[in-house]
């Protein structure tokens, strides 16, 4: 961002409006803004998508879900298959307990399984063509119920803002740990 007679995303496009009242605020007290949304769902060490992974117990292998030439989701596997009921436990657990809606369309036994975090309902073809049998995600339009069951893969939608909570988390115990700085998560679930 440039701050130059105004506030601007990347240089390009003058930021106005409630955007503008917001970064207003943490400027006007001396605070800096560095948001790097896609590559937080993408890293491997901090991000949400290969944390959620984590904490579902799956072995990353692999990569899915390019946007603009990024891989943001992982895929991979558990030792053993488990039953797409654990499955659900698993991601219900990792995101706080939250409701996870269930696309079926994959078989009830899961050993491979893709993650990418927040909005990623537009990869559920490329999961099923990479042979996973189930993919977990934030949120999904109306036609990813259709999706998983031609596609032949389940989807576990267990929200968007649920999903995405893992890397800033992260980023922030880490910057904590090398720098010594406080970091405070201030949780805002929207339920979506």
């Amino acid at each position: 961002m440039v701050v130059h007679h105004g506030l601007f995303w990347s240089g390009l496009e003058p930021v106005v409006g409630r955007h503008e009242r917001r970064l207003r605020l943490l400027l006007d007290a001396g605070l800096g803004l560095y948001s790097v949304h896609l590559p937080l769902d993408s890293h491997l060490e901090v991000g949400n998508s290969a944390l959620l992974a984590a904490a579902l117990g799956l072995e990353v292998q692999g990569r899915l879900g390019a946007y603009a030439g990024w891989d943001i989701g992982v895929s991979g596997s558990f030792p053993e298959a488990v039953a797409l009921e654990e499955l659900v436990a698993r991601v219900e657990g990792a995101v706080g307990g939250g409701v996870v809606q269930v696309l079926p369309g994959g078989p009830e036994s899961v050993r491979s399984v893709g993650v990418l975090t927040g909005g990623g309902g537009s990869f559920v073809r490329e999961a099923a063509q990479a042979g996973l049998d189930a993919y977990v995600t934030g949120e999904a339009s109306h036609h990813a119920y259709f999706d998983a069951a031609e596609f032949r893969t389940t989807v576990l939608l267990a929200g968007h803002y649920a999903t995405e909570t893992f890397g800033v988390k992260a980023v922030g115990r880490h910057l904590a740990d090398r720098f010594g700085l406080q970091a405070h998560f201030i949780d805002q679930p929207t339920g979506l």
